[in-house]
């Protein structure tokens, strides 16, 4: 028996840039995963003219993207965008179901961060000023159109550590000449008393409209609530969680220790246990509206709308034909 040949350097580049996170937010994880799929068929379709070899290829691809990162929903939701679609009884039908359903899927991305960030502009009024927490292009898709509408806004920015994500916040709201003040995480808090939205992101939302987003997103969640400040959560459909249609429970990634301290100075302050949570659980109580590019939404209302666009669960065509236990599709285009 052979093994089976190498996946293409497209392919573990992007999976090592994901698991990294020098790939990093949802809508780029997507597209970097729908584009990674779409090499791999180019070359899948040089070296084999067997559709079966084809296919267990691209599913074998599917795997090796899924396993980078377990939370972010948009990745497997761009699996089952692209290898949902793969379809044909020949290598070159198969690999043009693939690059047309990848082409289409990014298409789909632009589109929906465009909508979306109007959406979310028209809930920010002239003056208003915004905190928030981690990194989200969709978050920033909102700022950026309500100052394109001429409004003028100005941002509080949390660091987020441990990896320290918002400062790029910090630095792509400056190219769009949004006054910024950084925080450290700690002051939130007392900050909230200065603005007027809480505006994050999502890794995923669950059908009951828990968020799951960036570590300390719930803590700035129940703060904010506390003051009477309105949380926004802006977040393209990639990011809804149809497995959570049948009970299943969002996995919370636990990233490597190194993030939060160095071996030296572990090894200076003793046995000790270091737990680095990459994500928390915001409860639907906490948010005012959740903003997709099909419009906002109250938290306890995403269920429809995932159900709409999901069915009752969800497809793993990443997985062999006989691993493969629940049946839906896709986001249409």
């Amino acid at each position: 028996m052979t093994s089976d040949p190498p996946l293409s350097n497209t392919v573990d580049d992007t999976a090592a840039d994901i698991a990294t996170m020098e790939i990093r937010g949802a809508a780029t994880i997507a597209r970097a995963a729908a584009d990674a799929i779409a090499a791999q068929a180019r070359e899948t379709a040089d070296e084999t003219a067997d559709p079966a070899e084809f296919e267990r290829t691209m599913r074998r691809t599917g795997r090796r993207l899924y396993d980078t990162r377990p939370t972010a929903v948009s990745l497997p939701n761009a699996l089952r965008y692209t290898l949902g679609r793969m379809d044909g009884d020949d290598v070159d039908t198969l690999r043009h179901s693939l690059l047309e359903a990848a082409t289409a899927f990014t298409d789909r991305l632009d589109r929906a961060q465009r909508d979306l960030g109007r959406v979310g502009a028209n809930r920010l009024r002239d003056g208003d000023t915004v905190m928030t927490h981690c990194h989200s292009t969709d978050a920033l898709s909102c700022i950026e159109h309500a100052v394109k509408q001429g409004k003028d806004i100005s941002a509080i920015v949390k660091e987020t550590r441990p990896r320290n994500q918002g400062h790029i916040t910090a630095s792509e709201l400056r190219d769009l000449g949004v006054d910024v003040t950084l925080i450290v995480d700690s002051a939130a808090r007392r900050c909230l008393d200065d603005a007027d939205h809480v505006l994050v992101g999502a890794d995923s939302i669950a059908a009951d409209g828990g968020v799951v987003n960036k570590i300390g997103t719930s803590g700035l969640a129940v703060n904010a609530r506390e003051r009477g400040v309105p949380i926004m959560v802006a977040a393209q459909t990639i990011k809804l969680h149809p497995d959570t249609l049948t009970g299943h429970t969002v996995e919370i990634e636990m990233r490597d220790e190194a993030e939060v301290i160095d071996a030296d100075a572990r090894e200076e302050i003793g046995e000790i246990t270091v737990e680095n949570p990459a994500f928390d659980v915001t409860p639907p109580r906490y948010v005012d509206a959740i903003v997709t590019e099909s419009g906002q939404f109250p938290p306890e209302s995403i269920v429809t709308l995932m159900r709409e666009l999901f069915g009752e669960s969800a497809d793993r065509p990443w997985e062999e034909p006989d691993a493969t236990t629940t049946d839906a599709t896709g986001p249409t285009a």
